[in-house]
C-alpha cells in the first residue's frame, strides 16, 4: 500500500522536490540544514523564474510585435499591449517558480486570496472594466485612429489620444473631451476619413422660373474646375426636392485624403463660385415667402365717413 502511494506522487512535484534537495544538499555543506532548505527554495525560486521571464521576453515579445505590424496598429497602440504582454509573462513566471520552489500551498492560499479579492475588485470596478475591454475592441477593430475626424452622439472632433480606458477628442471649438471606451463602442461611431476618398453633397434651390438644365450645368462645371474636386467618380446632380418656395437640385462631389479642414474649405469654395455664377446667369436662390390673405375690419372711430 505504501509503494502504491509513493507512485502517485505527481511529476512535477517530484521535479520540484528533487531540484530543492540538489541545491540545499549543496548549501548544507556551508549553512544549518533548516537554512539551507529554505534558501535552497528561494535559489530555485530565482533560477526557475528569471529562465521563465527571459525565455518568454525572447519568445513571446517579438512574436507579439509580428502579430501587431500585421494587424497594422499604429505604435501608439502597441505600447500597452506590450506593458500587458510583460504583465503577464511575470504572472506565469512567478507561478511556474512557485511551483518549482516547492511553495505549492502558499501558492494555492494566494490564488484563493487573488480570486475572492479579483471577484470583489469586479463588482466595485464594473465600468472601468468595461472600458477597458472596449478599449481592446478599439484597438483590434480600428473603427478609428488617433488624427482622425469623427462623430458620435452630436458630437464630433479630432481624435488625440487613445488609451485603454478613454479616448480623448479635441473639439472644433477647441474644446478637449474625455470620453469612456464604452460610449464609443456601444453606440454608432461616423468617421468619415476612414477611407481615401470622401463624398461630399449640398443642395442648391433655384427658383420655379429658373432654367433648371442651366443651373444644373453650372453646378456641374463650377465641380470640374476646383482642383481639388475628383473628376472620378464624376460629380452629379439630381433634381430631389420640389419645395414651397424654390426647387432643389442636389450636388454629390468627391475629394482625396479628407480630412475636417479640407471638408470645409472645399466645400465653401465650391458653393460659393456656384452663387457668384448663378448671380451671373439670373439665377435666383429663393427664400421662403408667404402670401398671406383675408378681410380687415377696423373699429367705427377709425372709419371716415
Amino acid at each position: 500500500m505504501a509503494i502504491l502511494q509513493t507512485t502517485a506522487t505527481p511529476a512535477a512535484g517530484g521535479s520540484a522536490a528533487g531540484a530543492n534537495k540538489v541545491v540545499a544538499a549543496f548549501l548544507d555543506q556551508f549553512l544549518p540544514t533548516v537554512l539551507a532548505n529554505a534558501v535552497g527554495a528561494a535559489v530555485v525560486f530565482a533560477v526557475v523564474f528569471a529562465a521563465v521571464y527571459l525565455a518568454g521576453k525572447a519568445t513571446v515579445t517579438p512574436l507579439l510585435d509580428r502579430v501587431l505590424e500585421a494587424r497594422g496598429l499604429d505604435e501608439h497602440a502597441r505600447r500597452p499591449i506590450r506593458k500587458l504582454a510583460s504583465v503577464l509573462i511575470v504572472f506565469v513566471g512567478i507561478t511556474v517558480a512557485f511551483g518549482f520552489a516547492g511553495f505549492g500551498d502558499f501558492l494555492q492560499s494566494l490564488a484563493t486570496i487573488a480570486a475572492a479579492a479579483t471577484l470583489a475588485i469586479g463588482f466595485a470596478l464594473q465600468d472601468v472594466i468595461a472600458n477597458f475591454v472596449a478599449g481592446l475592441f478599439i484597438y483590434t477593430d480600428r473603427p478609428f485612429r488617433i488624427g482622425d475626424w469623427i462623430e458620435w452622439d452630436g458630437n464630433s472632433g479630432i481624435v488625440e489620444d487613445i488609451s485603454f480606458r478613454v479616448t480623448r477628442v479635441r473639439t472644433f471649438d477647441n474644446e478637449l473631451l474625455t470620453v469612456p471606451n464604452s460610449q464609443l463602442t456601444d453606440g454608432v461611431i461616423k468617421n468619415p476619413v476612414a477611407k481615401d476618398t470622401l463624398r461630399l453633397q449640398f443642395t442648391f434651390g433655384v427658383g420655379y422660373d429658373d432654367d433648371v438644365e442651366e443651373a444644373t450645368e453650372i453646378i456641374v462645371d463650377e465641380a470640374e474646375r476646383h482642383p481639388e474636386i475628383l473628376s472620378e467618380p464624376e460629380p452629379s446632380v439630381r433634381l430631389t426636392e420640389l419645395a414651397d418656395s424654390y426647387v432643389g437640385l442636389r450636388s454629390r462631389i468627391w475629394i482625396e485624403n479628407p480630412s475636417r479642414a479640407d471638408f470645409v474649405k472645399i466645400r465653401s469654395e465650391y458653393v460659393r463660385n456656384v452663387k457668384q455664377r448663378f448671380d451671373e446667369a439670373g439665377i435666383e436662390i429663393p427664400f421662403p415667402q408667404r402670401d398671406i390673405s383675408g378681410r380687415l375690419e377696423l373699429p367705427p372711430e377709425h372709419v371716415r365717413e
